[in-house]
């Protein structure tokens, strides 16, 4: 993924809620049902969620054409049929940024599939070829890609585990997106071409794996695992997605995830969920850690060797796992 703005534009809201003082008993009381009603979903296990990132950090950068991405694709197709999701396997030939065909394959894992009402889960799984936020001597290198890219599906795999044994009322689909991260390096010397980041998302917004396929939203997970990582409302999430949004941060706030789960606007970013909206409608939250003191607007270890399992914190699996499952088990 790449962000387009680090400083997230503020809107002006116009306009406000009034509650008289004669309603403010009634209000209250109406809150605390509210609260009183929400379902308490299985408890998400962090520990779980961590091995299923080591095993895919286990097979070596996640580069598609490589051995590494074949063998973790077959892994990650296992484990979803193994949870008792019904898998889809999208393979397709997409071009790269340089021209060079990528041999990239989405996986698909949908629980109750004939429920109309459905809810999108969805990280990408592939690795970066490039470090190029690193030392200049590192920029050729692939990256182990342990937050950027393993963290979200480490997450999603624990959540199939957890639908498997109690499933929610909705239908819910998780969608691991292939050649995410092959966007053009900072060092290309070429000439630029327009979306050459998230070509997975791409190709399944305009051949989803059923027809006509929709779901009332979804959530995307990217750099997910990392140390004191903190998510805020990123632009574009909020331009299209704006209520759920404020349900899944709601939800962290009930959790006790708050710490993490900022409600203050974040940067805007080319991601995922940019295509899922683009080219099937369906609104998308992206969950990306989002730091208020890098240059970048990500995390230090963003498309660097440093992006490896010793950076990843069980306690960030934890926050946004079990909040994601929250919301999920809430859905009616």
């Amino acid at each position: 993924m790449s962000i387009k703005n680090l400083l997230a534009v503020t809107a002006l809201m116009t306009g406000g809620a009034f509650i008289s003082c004669g309603n403010s008993q009634k209000n209250s009381q109406q809150i605390e049902e509210s609260e009183a009603a929400i379902v308490q979903a299985p408890a998400f296990n962090a520990d779980s969620a961590y091995a299923y990132t080591a095993a895919q950090v286990q097979f070596g950068p996640r580069v598609p054409n490589t051995e590494a991405h074949r063998r973790c694709g077959d892994y990650l197709a296992a484990q979803l049929e193994k949870f008792g999701a019904k898998v889809y396997n999208q393979h397709a030939d997409l071009v790269a940024y340089n021209g060079t065909i990528l041999k990239s394959r989405n996986i698909i894992g949908a629980y109750q599939p004939e429920n109309k009402k459905r809810v999108m889960l969805c990280a990408h799984w592939d690795s970066r070829p490039y470090a190029d936020q690193d030392e200049k001597s590192n920029h050729q290198k692939p990256i182990d890609g342990a937050n950027d890219g393993a963290s979200g599906v480490g997450v999603l795999l624990e959540i199939a585990r957890q639908i498997q044994q109690q499933a929610p009322q909705v239908g819910i689909d998780l969608i691991f997106f292939d050649s995410e991260d092959y966007g053009t390096p900072d060092f290309y010397e070429g000439t630029y071409k327009p979306d050459t980041w998230c070509l997975g998302s791409q190709y399944w917004g305009r051949i989803p794996h059923v027809p006509d396929y929709k779901a009332r939203f979804g959530i995307l997970l990217d750099m997910v695992g990392g140390k004191n990582a903190t998510f805020y409302y990123e632009a574009f999430s909020k331009q299209t997605a704006n209520n759920a949004m404020k349900k899944i941060w709601k939800m962290a706030d009930h959790l006790g995830y708050s710490n993490y789960f900022i409600k203050e606007d974040g940067g805007q970013v080319t991601d995922d969920h940019v295509y899922v909206n683009q080219y099937r409608q369906i609104p998308c939250v992206d969950i990306i850690h989002y730091d208020t003191q890098s240059n970048t607007g990500f995390n230090p270890t963003w498309h660097t060797l440093d992006d490896s399992l010793e950076n990843i914190d069980k306690s960030t699996l934890q926050a946004v796992g079990q909040t994601v499952m929250g919301v999920i088990y809430n859905e009616k």
